[in-house]
């Protein structure tokens, strides 16, 4: 079982030209298609490149998926190449529209952190807690970057803890505290001895604020692709040649879980899983003029139902359902032996 590819071994240009090639073969996929393009030219520096495909999707005569997302990751690229009165008009079209979504926040908020405006960083991070964490018990997964880079901005600030860093507090898992990752005075105070160590503590600090968003704007998971026993008994059955490297449905499983918990461990984030079907995968050699039987087009098929959002982040909560649509519960299935 072969994974996708990490994003940093991505030629960032090149996936941004293949991601718009597949935008035009599958136009109903073109909104996820064409962001995941975008956000490889700005890793690539082309942020007039990315600015325009933000433009394309806005002027799509179709209604959008998330065109509040977009506005957002358009208003933090143009900042990151000098159109800064633009940008900050359309961070503030973002914040009064006030977005159901974490991610649109997130991207303004860390847009404007970005550029030393933290009073308005923290401001846009406590209006997006506030409208979408008033009176909910517990804070879906995708909250959770919002409340961590409150609470960063928040230390930046010297503002004492509220309720909210406390929830941020027991939110992260990490090793390092919050307090301790986020608090600019135990990085100052590290360079007044060793230089070395400041700059550590500064790219320490580096890595966490670009998480979330990567988290958030990543291209796409890196994406196993499973079979359905079905799927894959036609598929060995009409390319039989396969049966190699698809012994059996169950093997097929349970390497599917072994790969994603041995790139877990290795560190590598945002995991997923796509479902591939027979005609589709038909479909996909025959768009690379190639074979099905070419098991070199499988991390590729998988790749591009990746691309297309239809990736199913791993792994689930033990008591939700497992990946394997067995019925039973993760914790109860492929997950039993998970730590």
């Amino acid at each position: 079982m072969r994974p996708d590819m990490p994003a940093e071994n991505v030629d960032h240009n090149a996936e941004a030209a293949r991601l718009e090639r597949t935008a035009g073969l599958y136009p109903e996929d073109a909104e996820h298609l064409l962001l995941q393009a975008a956000a490889h030219l700005e890793v690539a520096g082309d942020r007039p490149g990315a600015t325009a495909l933000y433009d394309r999707l806005l002027a799509s005569p179709g209604p959008l998926e998330a065109p509040l997302l977009i506005r957002a990751l358009k208003a933090s690229n143009l900042w990151e190449y000098g159109h800064e009165a633009e940008a900050r008009a359309i961070i503030d079209g973002v914040r009064a529209a006030a977005p159901r979504d974490p991610a649109p926040w997130v991207i303004v908020a860390e847009a404007l952190e970005a550029h030393d405006e933290l009073d308005a960083a923290q401001e846009t991070f406590t209006e997006g807690a506030r409208l979408l964490l008033t009176d909910v018990p517990q804070p879906p997964y995708p909250t959770h970057s919002l409340l961590f880079g409150r609470h960063r901005v928040r230390r930046m600030l010297g503002a004492p803890h509220d309720d909210w860093d406390a929830l941020a507090d027991t939110l992260h898992k990490a090793p390092v505290s919050l307090d301790e990752l986020h608090d600019p005075n135990r990085v100052w105070a590290l360079g007044s001895d060793n230089p070395a160590e400041l700059q550590a503590e500064i790219a320490r600090l580096q890595s966490e604020l670009t998480t979330a968003r990567e988290a958030l704007s990543r291209p796409f998971p890196v994406a196993v692709l499973h079979w359905p026993a079905d799927e894959l008994a036609e598929l060995v059955a009409a390319y039989p040649s396969l049966t190699d490297e698809y012994p059996s449905h169950e093997a097929h499983l349970a390497t599917i879980e072994a790969s994603l918990r041995e790139l877990a461990a290795s560190g590598t984030p945002n995991l997923g899983i796509v479902t591939g079907t027979v005609p589709s995968y038909e479909a996909f050699a025959a768009s690379e003029l190639s074979s099905p039987t070419d098991t070199s087009l499988l991390p590729q098929y998988a790749t591009t139902l990746a691309a297309r959002g239809l990736a199913v982040a791993w792994p689930p909560q033990r008591d939700e359902a497992c990946w394997c649509a067995s019925g039973s519960p993760y914790g109860k299935c492929h997950g039993e032996s998970a730590a």
